[in-house]
């Protein structure tokens, strides 16, 4: 059965019309735009890093779920030590991303509780307590790396070198001689300048 010039001419169009169509249809369904909602879901994060620190088991930084809270990082950080005061921490509050948080020891019989340097640091939760002076400062001379670690600015390599740099060196007699420890400028020296003593 063999077609006529026309009917071939009728087909050819049908056939360009149905192609003509689909495409544009085509072409609307792709510029259909995203919706937001979409968008802002991708863009939560799953996880938070927590930076875990002072009368805990195992202090370090620890990847939570987004939503978690305080007690989730400390949990997750072994739990608190025996002489950890977390009477003083928000165990409820929702951790943010970058967030350290500081486990205080409690306070000994007789020593008068250190205030708190990082009341309005954003991000840091509370301050480990001990080897302080009339209970305000803490001597350089004498802290260990868990008790530098509370000073703003100073991680477990930061207090392990001032450790390191006071023992090969002998005591600091001033807080300037920090500028000495690898890793402390001007600019962190004025943040620990408040905090820290050397008697």
């Amino acid at each position: 059965m063999s077609l006529g010039r026309r009917e071939q001419l009728v087909l050819l169009l049908l056939a360009l019309a149905v192609v003509f169509g689909l495409g544009a249809k085509y072409a609307l369904h792709r510029q259909t735009p995203i919706s937001e909602p979409a968008v802002e879901e991708r863009e939560k994060p799953l996880e938070v890093s927590v930076h875990v620190a002072g009368a805990v088991y195992h202090p370090g930084v620890y990847r939570l779920r987004a939503g978690s809270r305080v007690i989730d990082a400390v949990q997750k950080a072994g739990g608190a030590c025996r002489d950890a005061n977390v009477d003083v921490l928000n165990l409820a509050q929702i951790l943010e991303d970058g967030q350290k948080v500081l486990v205080p020891e409690k306070v000994q019989a007789g020593e008068t509780p250190a205030p708190n340097p990082f009341a309005s640091t954003p991000g840091v939760s509370a301050v480990t307590g001990g080897n302080t002076v009339s209970g305000t400062l803490i001597n350089i001379n004498t802290a260990d790396v868990r008790t530098l670690e509370s000073l703003p600015g100073i991680g477990p390599a930061l207090a392990q070198r001032i450790v390191e740099y006071r023992d090969a060196n002998g005591p600091f007699t001033s807080p300037d001689d920090l500028v000495n420890v690898p890793g402390i400028g001007e600019k962190k020296l004025a943040q620990l300048r408040d905090c820290v003593c050397v008697q």
